[in-house]
């Protein structure tokens, strides 16, 4: 199942998209009565058994459970999901998934806490035809996807510092804007997680021309460092690149709000946004 004709490895949506369509005709079901029992579109069926589309985990879920097959299609999807990032992202996303511990700096919402609503946004340019919709719902369904990680058990201890700016900037939705700030206030909550606010009053700083950091541990005791601008990531591994990167992220740290005064922060931001 996992190799093609021509001996290259198929991609993981693919395989997906075959399992799904060997399940119906199991089953001995059409699309349309497939359709009928799920209440799923059959047009949509057709494209995720073809491999067009990448679905929500959710629906897989529900598949799953129609087929009686516990959570094949589950394991199947959180494969297929790789194939609607970039090449150069796909080895950072499978140590972040591995990852015991991470330390992560954004200016603007990370994507691991981001609401639907507002990936969504983050991810439409501004041309917006058919092709281009089914693009970004693929990578929304991606991301929420990555955002299960911090939900597993065991669970990841995660520590976000997020710049100020990145609540001063709010989605053109106010109710989707209002979603993201509960959500964000939610996760500061999370007993894995910690969130910490960079205020404007910290001045300049080096990662201000360097765009995201992200420093993962691993339960070997072995440490990556992540950088990401507007059209560019790189993956270090050098003990000394990440020791440097490291000591940036604790400079940064010692200058941010606590966790306790960064819930503060939070919820006055979404009083503010309220009134």
């Amino acid at each position: 199942m996992g190799e093609s004709v021509d001996g290259e490895r198929e991609s993981g949506r693919a395989v997906l998209g075959r399992t799904l369509k060997f399940l119906r005709e199991n089953a001995g079901k059409s699309l349309g009565q497939l359709a009928d029992a799920t209440g799923y579109d059959k047009s949509y069926l057709s494209r995720l058994e073809s491999g067009e589309r990448l679905s929500k985990v959710t629906v897989m879920e529900d598949l799953d459970g129609y087929y009686g097959c516990v959570d094949l299609l589950v394991s199947l999807w959180k494969v297929a999901r790789y194939d609607a990032f970039k090449d150069k992202y796909k080895e950072f996303m499978r140590l972040e998934a591995t990852a015991q511990i991470m330390h992560k700096y954004a200016p603007n919402v990370p994507g691991l806490l981001q609401t639907e609503d507002v990936a969504r946004e983050v991810l439409s340019g501004p041309q917006t035809t058919p092709e281009v919709d089914d693009l970004v719902e693929e990578q929304v369904a991606a991301r929420m996807g990555r955002q299960l990680l911090l939900r597993k058990d065991p669970a990841p201890h995660v520590r976000f510092l997020i710049d100020e700016l990145a609540f001063r900037r709010p989605s053109a939705s106010a109710a989707s804007w209002e979603g993201q700030l509960l959500h964000l206030e939610a996760a500061a909550r999370w007993p894995n997680v910690v969130i910490q606010v960079l205020p404007f009053s910290a001045g300049m700083h080096p990662l201000m021309a360097r765009g995201s950091l992200t420093l993962m541990w691993q339960k070997d005791g072995s440490a990556v460092a992540y950088t990401e601008g507007d059209s560019s990531g790189l993956l270090m591994d050098d003990p000394e690149d990440v020791a440097h990167h490291r000591l940036s992220y604790d400079r940064l740290r010692d200058l941010a709000l606590s966790p306790s005064d960064s819930l503060t922060f939070i919820r006055d931001v979404l009083e503010e946004h309220r009134s």
